[in-house]
């Protein structure tokens, strides 16, 4: 019989209680999107703005000018004051070295004291290895929380972009929110196209309009929170053929730890791989608020506790992006687990 994680870790597996996921530590937005997708003009928009002061911002590529050309890129790491209270910090495509190194010199004095930090990928570079940072390392877990991953988008250039390159669809489908650059150049034929591609590929993302964003700078940094509240999505959409799913799984009922371990444990095992990412909130025996989990294929962040769930209804809710996994599939697994944990409780 499968036992509780009080019988197995302690009464408190989990740590303290938090407010919200990742209290305590710096908040941290990932941008991506394809190449001259507007991501350094909406960035360089959100530093402008005063409630944007203390912030670090990481280029995460190297070979071009970086944000508001004060940086000439060279093999080793620089940091430089960009106007605002704002640094940047030019990293040669290692971005676990960028973050340690930062949260070391902010300890020590070295660089001004920053409250978030922003990550400008490349316009190439696939997002999964920058998310699998959040859980490779326990240095950068310890310090940084993953806030969202922002993907922008060319609302011109979308379609033909999509059609030669599979690195457009990963950085859509991985996002958490979706930011449409240049529709005042696009007709609204062009714009219904963008939305109904994006929505193919990541129907979970809010879409939003740079115009919105540069309006309300900060948008960029909390548009999860400020959109929908964090982890909490729409019904799943109908299955589609696509590159990439979406799906949404809920349950009523409270899990043991040791039982959507085990399940996480097995699918990541089988069909790691094309598990792209996985984030909700786990209703956890023995837990009055909510446990955070994100997974990025074969590797999970560590677990946080809420002190209280942020809609007030205890339930599983957990998002999954795959690549040629079913939700059915998924489905039949958990299913699986706990009628086989059920009948394990009873027997004992």
């Amino acid at each position: 019989m499968l036992r509780d994680p009080a019988a197995l870790f302690g009464s408190r597996p989990f740590g303290r209680p938090l407010s919200r996921p990742g209290a305590g530590r710096i908040p941290v937005t990932i941008v991506t999107g394809f190449l001259g997708a507007g991501k350094t003009t909406l960035i360089r928009a959100a530093l402008a703005h005063p409630a944007a002061a203390r912030t670090a911002v990481i280029v995460n590529e190297f070979g071009e000018a970086g944000i508001d050309d004060v940086l000439l890129r060279t093999s080793s790491e620089q940091v430089a004051l960009i106007g605002n209270g704002c640094i940047c910090c030019a990293a040669k495509n290692d971005l676990h070295r960028a973050l340690r190194n930062l949260a070391a010199e902010r300890e020590r004095g070295l660089v001004p004291a920053f409250d978030r930090v922003v990550v400008e990928t490349s316009g190439v570079s696939e997002p999964a290895p920058l998310l699998q940072s959040f859980a490779t390392d326990r240095t950068v877990s310890t310090h940084y929380a993953l806030e969202g991953l922002v993907t922008v988008v060319d609302a011109v250039l979308a379609a033909r972009t999509q059609e030669t390159t599979t690195t457009f669809a990963e950085q859509v489908a991985l996002a958490d929110r979706l930011i449409l650059t240049k529709t005042d150049l696009a007709g609204a034929e062009a714009l219904a196209d963008v939305a109904a591609r994006l929505a193919a590929l990541n129907p979970e993302a809010p879409m939003l309009e740079a115009d919105a964003v540069r309006a309300d700078p900060l948008g960029l940094f909390s548009g999860s929170a400020r959109h929908r509240p964090a982890f909490l999505c729409s019904e799943p959409a109908e299955p589609a053929e696509r590159l990439y799913q979406t799906f949404s799984l809920t349950f009523d009922v409270a899990f043991p730890w040791a039982v959507f371990t085990r399940i996480m444990d097995t699918l990541t095992s089988l069909r790691g791989d094309d598990l792209l990412r996985v984030k909700g909130f786990v209703q956890v025996a023995g837990c009055p608020g909510p446990v955070v989990v994100h997974y990025v294929q074969q590797l999970a962040a560590p677990p946080e506790e809420l002190a209280s769930w942020p809609d007030g209804r205890a339930r599983t809710r957990l998002v999954f992006i795959t690549r040629g996994l079913p939700q059915a599939q998924v489905e039949a697994l958990f299913g699986a687990v706990l009628s086989l944990a059920a009948e394990g409780a009873d027997a004992g």
